[in-house]
């Protein structure tokens, strides 16, 4: 690929704001509350996924299949995630770490970074807690993908799970798809569902979320199901609980693998992806489905997602390293304008 032909107008990132101050062997360090304290708006963040996504479509950007380690007995995953974002000229690791897999939520540890080079001038920009990056990346996939892919006219959502992912669910899908008019929680830890209703009128006063209790009741009236559920949930929609037409997001869990072997369509963010991170899903033989399209060329109409109004589709949302160095680096910009992060000799 040749990385000095010009890019379209529309994928050039604006890079004004300077991103590194001192040059050399030092590196600034951006922590969990350094990042907490920026503010961003729904919109910003959709914006930076989605031109992420057109600029890797458009052949310019870099996203090789991530690793995965995991123990055989499964306690633990890691993840390395290496690429680079041609529209902004950023080279960027991201790792991924979660122990506990076998234990209850609050056992568990889990911690992600993401560290990041100036392709331009050579330089180090930052590295950072990537926590707050996925807890907003995610979610803006998932609205990307039901403002592709949900039916004409789709007015009920429902998310499963109220745990990170699941918190913003709701509010990202109404950023894309404003007239939405029901919203719809399947979720049975009471501080999550406070902590999603929380999210959504901080972002949305006015709006406010139905608690469902029968998810086989539920799940035919949703024209979007989002399942963000954690690995121990009972939850799993199947295929024929969901109405002609119903989009069927997986982020974490709550959807059954018919959902996928019996769509009409399958949309994934990446194939390749979903075949290192979507094994749960896989058919009796161990087989997966195959994608019809991926959500990047969708988004830069290069490919179709919904053809029929009444076709079931699947979305896969994995995570692509582009949109974490799109995000990572767009949180870069405002931390290091408000002089926020520690410098630290890290090659002195």
């Amino acid at each position: 690929m040749n990385h000095q032909q010009p890019l379209p107008e529309d994928l050039v990132t604006d890079r004004s704001t300077p991103v590194h101050d001192i040059p050399g062997r030092t590196l600034r360090a951006l922590s969990t509350s350094d990042l907490a304290g920026i503010d961003i708006t729904l919109a910003d963040v959709v914006e930076t996924v989605e031109q992420a996504y057109r600029t890797l479509a458009a052949g310019a950007s870099d996203n090789p299949r991530k690793l995965t380690v995991k123990p055989a007995d499964g306690h633990s995953v890691g993840y390395a995630m290496l690429g680079r974002d041609g529209s902004r000229e950023i080279v960027a690791v991201k790792t991924s770490y979660k122990h506990g897999l076998d234990k209850d939520r609050g056992d568990q540890h889990y911690y992600t970074a993401l560290t990041l080079y100036d392709d331009i001038s050579g330089l180090p920009i930052a590295m950072m807690d990537c926590g707050r990056i996925g807890a907003l990346r995610t979610p803006a996939v998932s609205a990307l993908l039901a403002r592709a892919c949900a039916r004409p006219g789709a007015r009920t959502a429902l998310v499963i799970g109220t745990g990170t992912q699941g918190r913003l669910a709701l509010p990202f899908l109404l950023t894309t798809l404003p007239d939405l008019d029901r919203l719809l929680l399947a979720g049975s830890h009471p501080d999550g569902i406070a902590a999603v209703r929380a999210e959504l009128h901080r972002h949305f006063p006015d709006r406010d979320v139905e608690l469902v209790t029968d998810l086989r009741a539920a799940a035919p009236s949703a024209d979007i199901v989002v399942a963000t559920a954690g690995g121990h949930t009972a939850a799993a929609v199947e295929a024929d609980w969901l109405a002609p037409g119903a989009l069927a997001v997986l982020v974490g869990h709550g959807l059954a693998p018919s959902t996928l072997h019996r769509a009409d369509r399958v949309i994934a963010t990446s194939e390749a992806q979903m075949r290192v991170t979507g094994t749960d899903m896989a058919d009796a033989e161990g087989h997966l489905r195959p994608v019809d399209a991926e959500l990047p060329r969708i988004i830069a109409g290069a490919a179709v997602g919904r053809r029929t109004a009444d076709e079931r589709i699947f979305g896969y949302n994995s995570g692509l390293v582009v949109t974490d160095i799109a995000l990572g680096h767009r949180f870069a910009q405002l931390a290091l304008a408000q002089g926020r992060g520690t410098q630290v000799p890290l090659w002195q």
